[in-house]
């Protein structure tokens, strides 16, 4: 019989790999079936995902399965925190970072690389393409990864023991 222990490590590993597997598949799908092409601050929230992701993979096979599945928690938790700041600029609480992006794909075609760049959709990281409940997708990420990355980080660190033999 497993201990406590082990199914709150077994729970926080199963998070770790389903929320952002979860959250990067609807991303992709909200980009590449629906057309809402990713601003740069979509794609910070991205990459620590991925980082997750691949924290979740190596827990499956490394010694210390504990710390691993505690980073992609982390991890989780980043995402969530750049997509707080990401809503944040959305709704004009502040000022965002970078100036917003475009996406350009040039060349298949057989059109000019500039033609590519001005016929490229303006995707602006100041306004929200989509929202469901007045939250938009950065919002939606905010709130499911910060509250799994605390979650995750709470099962391993506070509740259970941080110990480095699992």
């Amino acid at each position: 019989m497993p201990t406590k222990s082990a199914k709150r490590l077994r729970a926080a590993h199963v998070a770790a790999l389903a929320v952002p597997a979860v959250l990067l598949a609807g991303a992709y799908a909200s980009e590449w079936v629906l057309g809402l092409y990713p601003c740069e601050m979509c794609w910070w929230q991205r990459w620590p995902h991925f980082v997750a992701l691949a924290f979740g993979l190596i827990a499956w096979v490394a010694p210390v399965r504990r710390l691993w599945v505690a980073l992609a928690g982390v991890a989780i938790l980043v995402s969530g925190l750049i997509g707080g700041f990401h809503a944040g600029v959305e709704y004009g609480w502040w000022e965002g970072l970078t100036a917003c992006a475009n996406t350009v794909t040039a060349g298949g075609d057989g059109g000019s690389a500039l033609d590519a760049v001005w016929d490229a959709p303006m995707i602006r990281c100041d306004k929200a393409p989509w929202a469901l409940l007045g939250i938009s997708l950065a919002g939606w990420n905010f709130l499911i990864s910060t509250l799994t990355g605390l979650g995750i980080v709470t099962l391993l660190l506070l509740r259970g023991k941080f110990g480095l033999d699992d």
